[in-house]
């Protein structure tokens, strides 16, 4: 992470003179998906991290310019500069409009962001709306001496940029290491060196997804997108941008590269990238086969799965890591998340309940300074979780009569849990899942057949029959074994 968003984040809470770099708005830019297909657990962690960045950001009285843009075009299927577009190639197999390919996906990703409630971004810009501007960011390079010309395709020039800008300065690559760790791909020949990236490639015959240029009709490089609309919407100069820890390279370093190259400077103070999420030690993705989509992961529809996990678990899930921490994916943790989700909400819905006292026995003030001091601390949200669950404890004890709490306190911690549960950490009371319900029933009807088993043992028929045929009525029919009982559902 170029800069120290963690001073940056104290500033916000000191209230310190912080100038956003184009006032009144802090700009943010975040690298948003590719659509051709359903968004899946990674795709959650940026939307989550970056969710949770826009909100404080805005709690902390800041104006935010939030600009997350959507990947139609450029994105090849190996990201090295050759092969099909994505989107292209998805469009051919179901036979259908590149357009029409992408339309559905972001409607379906949007749904996806809006079950895990996060908010949406100030502009969502696409790439196939800006061939223009990232034309006019090309011939700027080209003017700059930094591209060249190959059988109609543009590409950068790294060796020339590297002599001018230190190259690999976000990721700590170096141009050295580079020319000894690739090789000329099939299909490359026309670059002047391997690791070179592509501006504007020449389309083949067969590539639908083109637009005219002085240079050849083609299409540009996926590189290009963010670095112009992010100058667009957010201007020369710009506070944080985002994304995942796997588009530190190449992606962001060549973002820095080609803006550094047309104008002579990094455009952007603070770098912010979010881990990974992993499966069996993993990263998980697309290219590898082994993602679990997000509405697979509400309905349960997945082998992997034991269960359906509500979006609010999934939430909860992200925010229990540290974002720039690995997050192993598992049906433990995620079971987990859900059972501390559900104590949570049970605790601040149980405040409502709470008749104030006289005086105080509990702390609110402090609880208050440590989970401002988590939050200001890089967004520490497995520490603000931790002194929220020291919150549920301190509820809980009111609510049980171990504790007292004044009108003031009360009037504190209800608007504690309101700013932090809700309003910054982005979660909301839904309903437990099906798999908490069932399993409460299950030891609801445990605990009543446990009854009626001693109940016979006592020789209190009337009582074992009048158990028996309460559930009965509640549609639980109960069947005696040698071995004690079985109980199940009665079919509807």
């Amino acid at each position: 992470m170029q800069g120290n968003l963690a001073i940056y984040n104290t500033m916000l809470r000191k209230k310190e003179k912080f100038e956003p770099y184009n006032p009144p708005f802090v700009g943010l830019y975040v690298c948003g998906p590719t659509v051709y297909g359903d968004a899946h657990l990674g795709h959650a962690r940026p939307a989550i991290t970056f969710d949770l960045l826009f909100r404080y950001l805005k709690y902390s009285g800041y104006k935010v310019r939030y600009v997350r843009n959507i990947t139609d075009v450029g994105h090849l299927v190996n990201d090295a500069d050759e092969g099909e577009d994505k989107i292209a190639k998805k469009a051919r197999l179901e036979e259908l409009e590149p357009m029409e390919v992408v339309q559905f996906f972001t409607d379906r990703y949007h749904k996806n962001m809006d079950d895990l409630n996060t908010l949406k971004p100030s502009i969502e810009p696409r790439a196939s709306g800006h061939i223009i501007e990232q034309q006019m960011l090309i011939e700027k390079i080209l003017e700059q001496g930094f591209g060249y010309e190959s059988n109609g395709s543009i590409y950068f020039d790294v060796e020339a940029y590297n002599k001018k800008y230190p190259y690999g300065k976000l990721s700590g690559r170096n141009i050295e290491d580079l020319q000894g760790n690739t090789r000329t791909l099939a299909g490359q020949s026309e670059k002047k060196a391997s690791f070179d990236f592509a501006l504007w490639k020449k389309a083949a015959p067969e590539h639908i997804m083109r637009w005219p240029s002085r240079w050849s009709d083609g299409f540009p490089g996926w590189h290009l997108e963010c670095s112009s609309m992010s100058r667009k919407y957010l201007g020369e100069r710009f506070d944080i941008h985002g994304g995942g820890l796997d588009l530190q390279f190449p992606h962001h370093e060549c973002e820095i590269a080609q803006s550094t190259a047309a104008y002579g400077e990094d455009p952007v103070k603070y770098w912010m990238h979010n881990n990974m999420v992993t499966i069996n030690g993993q990263k998980m993705g697309k290219s590898l086969g082994n993602f679990i989509t997000l509405d697979q992961l509400f309905s349960g529809d997945n082998d992997v799965l034991e269960q359906a996990y509500g979006p609010m678990t999934i939430r909860f899930f992200m925010l229990q890591a540290h974002y720039r921490s690995p997050l192993d994916f598992s049906n433990d943790a995620l079971k987990a998340a859900e059972k501390g989700y559900n104590r949570m909400m049970n605790a601040v819905a149980s405040i409502s309940k709470i008749v104030a006292s006289d005086k105080s026995t509990v702390d609110v003030d402090t609880l208050e300074k440590k989970c401002f001091a988590a939050m200001d601390d890089d967004l520490n949200t497995p520490i603000l979780i931790s002194h929220l669950f020291d919150g549920v404890k301190m509820i809980n004890s009111i609510v049980a009569g171990k504790e007292s709490i004044d009108a003031d306190g009360l009037a504190k911690i209800t608007k504690l849990y309101n700013d932090f549960a809700f309003d910054i950490l982005g979660l909301k009371q839904e309903a437990e899942s099906s798999s908490s319900n069932d399993e409460t029933l299950g030891k609801v009807v445990e605990m009543l057949l446990e009854m009626r088993t001693e109940a016979k043992a006592n020789k209190d028929w009337a009582t074992a029959d009048v158990i028996r045929d309460k559930m009965a009525a509640l549609g639980i029919e109960v069947k005696d074994t040698k071995d004690g009982f079985e109980w199940k559902l009665a079919d509807k």
